[in-house]
Order: structure tokens, then C-alpha cells, then sequence
């Protein structure tokens, strides 16, 4: 079973984080009137920012990796956004890494307010408030896996949280890029000792650790290749009519990994975080794809 966030007004699975956290920053006083708010983004965060700062009369900052698509940068920049662009190569530590930008901007900037998706433990919460309560009760609590890739940790781990609570034999199981520190650190309980190769997926996969991400609910995490990811992805568009983005490719694609294991029925929920339309000049082109040598000739 697939849950179709993208569907959400921005087109992503983050609108249910910002606004959420958004709402919380007015009601404390951390947002005022006429302010700006500042992010970190891999593009999907970053729409949901502009767009409610569109709405309700803020200045939205966003800082992003190069890789992320033409596409999303366009749809900031429609909703008004400034957006700074970073090197993806940048080490968690360098002060061009997007995270570090953003970091001091907000330090900077008067009357601004970060989102801090990534240790902000709003953003999880969110999930255990909303996403997760959706699924248990459109399941009718029939599930016994729950499959997503992970980023900034808020959705595996508020949904996870959720769901074990419910029942805590339900299975949670992140598919992680290789090259994100995710699979590693969850196998040895440390981070990698080099820093692990760059991947084309967008909006999972991380370089360090957040706050918002709680392995204590994580059953497994298994690696999965751009190449795999794009592949189910492209896929998912020609034979289900669902046009979705790379993160998606990867979670249906770590959900057919556990079915292939299944020896009874069993019922494994993914999420589709956000749509295709933002990848056209990427996974859903070819030339780009031969470029990179991700396209699948068989």
C-alpha cells in the first residue's frame, strides 16, 4: 500500500512538518509579523516554506545542494523564495555545507526564525500527530511492515514511534542511499570513518546525524542504488499512472524487497513523498539518465 503525499498542496510529504512547525513558532513568539524564515533544503522542505510563507506575508531564505533538480529550485523561486545555492560535495563541517549556510543566516538575519528540520523535534511530531494516525486508521490497523527512506529522520521516526505503540510488532524499514552515513551507523553504532560517496537521489540519505532521527524504532535499514530507485520509480509511472519522485522509487523499492521474503501474507505500507514533475529534466530523461549511467537497457 502506497500513501500518495505528494498530493499535498505543495506537492510533498513536508508540508505536514512546516506547517506544523510554523504554527508552533507563532503561537511561542518565535515568528513575528513581516519576518523571515530561513532553511536548510533538498527542495521539498523548501516548497512548503515558501509556499506558507507566500501565505501568510514572510520572507523565506532557502539554502540548497546543487544537485537538487532545476524543477525545484523554479517552484521556490515562483513562490518568491531567495534561494542560495551550495556545493553537494561541501563535508558536514565545511561552512558551505547547506546546513552551516542556513546555520548563519538565521544567526544573522534580524526577526528570523529556522525551521531546523533536521533537530527540531517538531518535525517527527508532526508525523506521530498526523501521517501516522491517517495510516493506522486507513489500514484499519492491519500492517505489519512500515517502509521509508529517511532524511531528517521526522518521518520514520514519528510514524515508527506511532505504529510501535499501536503494536510493536510491526516492522520499520529504511531504505538508505548508498553513501548515506544511515546504514552504516544503524550495522555499528558509529558513523563511517571516511566520508561515503555521493548519490543522485534527493531528500533521503544523510552526512550526519539530526535530532529528529530515533533508530531505537528502526527494525532495519537496507542500502539501495540510484539506479534501482530510479528504475521502480520510472516504473511506478508507466504502470500504476503514479509519477513520483526518487525517494519514492527507493521505498517502493524496499517495499518489494521485504514482500520477496514474505512466506505469508502480510501487509507493508510505504509512503510516496513527493511527484515526478519536479524530476522531468532528471529521472524521467533519458539523456540524463545515460549520462549518469542509471537507465536500465533490459
Amino acid at each position: 500500500l502506497c500513501k500518495l503525499e505528494y498530493l499535498n498542496p505543495s506537492c510533498s510529504i513536508k508540508d505536514r512538518i512546516v506547517k506544523h512547525i510554523i504554527d508552533d513558532a507563532e503561537r511561542r513568539g518565535l515568528l513575528k509579523p513581516g519576518g523571515t524564515i530561513i532553511e536548510n533544503t533538498s527542495g521539498n522542505t523548501g516548497a512548503a516554506v515558501a509556499m506558507i510563507a507566500a501565505i501568510k506575508g514572510y520572507h523565506a531564505i532557502l539554502t540548497m545542494p546543487d544537485k537538487v533538480s532545476i524543477e525545484k529550485q523554479n517552484a521556490l523561486r515562483a513562490y518568491g523564495a531567495e534561494l542560495i545555492i551550495c556545493p553537494t560535495a561541501a563535508p558536514p563541517d565545511s561552512p558551505e555545507h547547506y546546513v552551516n549556510v542556513a546555520k548563519k543566516l538565521a544567526e544573522n538575519t534580524p526577526n528570523s526564525f529556522r525551521i531546523n528540520q533536521y533537530d527540531n523535534l517538531k518535525n517527527p511530531e508532526a508525523h506521530y500527530l498526523s501521517t501516522a494516525p491517517e495510516i493506522w486508521e486507513q489500514t484499519g490497523g492491519k500492517i505489519d511492515y512500515f517502509v521509508a527512506s529517511s532524511s531528517t529522520g521526522g518521518t520514520v521516526s514519528g510514524i515508527g514511534r506511532y505504529l510501535k505503540e499501536k503494536n510493536p510488532n510491526i516492522k520499520i524499514i529504511v531504505p538508505d542511499p548508498i553513501g548515506s552515513i544511515y546504514y552504516h551507523y544503524f550495522k555499528t553504532g558509529h558513523l563511517p570513518e571516511s566520508a561515503g560517496c555521493t548519490y543522485e537521489l534527493e531528500g533521503i540519505g544523510e552526512d550526519h546525524l539530526t535530532k529528529a532521527m530515533d533508530f531505537s524504532v528502526v527494525d532495519e535499514v537496507i542500502q539501495v542504488e540510484d539506479r534501482d530507485a530510479f528504475e521502480v520509480a520510472r516504473q511506478l509511472a508507466r504502470r500504476e499512472g503514479i509519477l513520483a519522485g526518487g525517494s519514492s522509487g527507493a521505498n517502493v523499492w524496499g517495499a518489494l524487497q521485504i514482500a520477496k521474503r514474505l512466506t505469508e501474507p502480510a501487509t507493508i505500507v510505504t509512503i510516496i513523498p513527493d511527484g515526478g514533475i519536479k524530476y522531468l529534466s532528471k529521472i524521467y530523461n533519458d539523456e540524463w539518465m545515460k549520462e549518469k549511467e542509471l537507465l536500465c537497457t533490459s
